[in-house]
């Protein structure tokens, strides 16, 4: 194992709080992985800021790198490959998803920003999961969702759309 593989970086949530982090595991990242190459050597002698991630999310997020460290790197522009076709989880990545929804989403945003393809993929399966089979109003009820459509509009949408009911 490189010593350059061995060091640590410092990255900074967007509410000031630094955390040392592996560089292998902050560099599941795509975001944090671009710019140490850009930044060359002297990669790990500055924090790392994440601006759009508070500490509590950056965390979870780094929990999970931490978990997938060893997992290969997703292909550039993979976009065809099964992972896309199913909504199957891990169960360690299913556990780790088994938070608030608040929590849940600003995984979804933190990993989209961060650009980590793979964790982006698993909170999204596990909305689908969520959604999976419901009503549409159930899918209101799970999410808090106001209904804005009036009963005429719904009625509508349901005409134009039955060729998607019953499955």
């Amino acid at each position: 194992m490189s010593t350059e593989k061995a060091s640590t970086i410092t990255l900074t949530s967007n509410d000031g709080v630094s955390i040392e982090v592996d560089r292998q595991v902050a560099e599941r990242s795509m975001l944090i992985k671009n710019m140490m190459e850009d930044l060359g050597e002297g990669a790990t002698a500055t924090a790392v800021p994440i601006p759009n991630v508070n500490e509590s999310v950056l965390k979870k997020v780094i929990e999970w790198c931490e978990h997938h460290k060893n997992d290969p790197q997703p292909a550039q522009d993979d976009d065809s490959d099964s992972r896309k076709k199913t909504t199957d989880i891990e169960e360690w990545d299913q556990k780790f998803m088994q938070v608030d929804q608040e929590m849940l989403f600003e995984i979804i945003l933190a990993s989209n920003y961060l650009d980590i393809k793979p964790l982006l993929d698993v909170g999204c399966k596990t909305v689908a999961n969520m959604i999976k089979g419901k009503s549409p109003e159930e899918i209101r009820k799970t999410f808090n969702i106001t209904n804005d459509f009036t009963p005429e509009e719904e009625e509508q949408i349901r005409r134009e759309n039955e060729w998607a009911e019953d499955r």
